[in-house]
């Protein structure tokens, strides 16, 4: 992945009804390290990562760059939202286009947290870059994830097999309205 190119980063905050997003601060840390070894979280994304390697090389503030938001909640990190470039050597139908990620805490899942944070990106990028299509990668076998991007008008480009399991890439053209 790279930078998404001549946008000015970093934006300013972005508000919604709940939540910001905003650059990591350092008391982000502890909140970053949760989310990179939580089985949960990265069951769909290549398993966690283990606490005491993540304790070690996780800088005091967490690295910053363009196109990674924490998403806020109450002044308390509960995720991260990234767009970036994507690079063909994954799928070819990606390359060059924005690439939509996202992790939450589970604590924080079914309370729609997640639609609303990636929304708000993508509203963000949208206004930023406004003929940018976006892509996002899941596993079909992650229920959740594959019934956001519907919720957040990404349509089915293919589906393919990688990492053991199968995978879906979606589209979202940049007239689709999110929700």
């Amino acid at each position: 992945m790279t930078e998404l190119g001549p946008v000015a980063w970093p934006p300013a905050p972005i508000k919604t009804e709940r939540l910001v997003l905003r650059e990591p601060e350092a008391r982000d840390r502890a909140a970053f390290i949760e989310l990179l070894a939580s089985p949960e979280v990265n069951a769909y994304v290549g398993g966690p990562r283990p606490r005491d390697e993540l304790e070690h090389e996780m800088p005091e503030v967490p690295q910053r760059w363009p196109g990674s938001f924490v998403v806020d909640l109450d002044g308390v990190m509960i995720g991260q939202i990234l767009l970036r470039r994507a690079t063909g050597h994954r799928r070819p139908a990606a390359a060059g286009k924005a690439d939509l990620g996202y992790l939450f805490l589970p604590r924080t899942w079914g309370f729609g947290y997640a639609a609303e944070a990636c929304a708000a990106a993508l509203d963000w990028l949208e206004g930023v870059l406004p003929a940018e299509p976006v892509v996002l990668t899941t596993q079909t076998a992650n229920v959740a994830s594959m019934r956001l991007a519907a919720k957040l008008g990404f349509t089915e480009v293919e589906r393919f097999r990688a990492w053991d399991a199968e995978q879906w890439l979606g589209q979202r053209s940049p007239a689709t309205t999110s929700t």
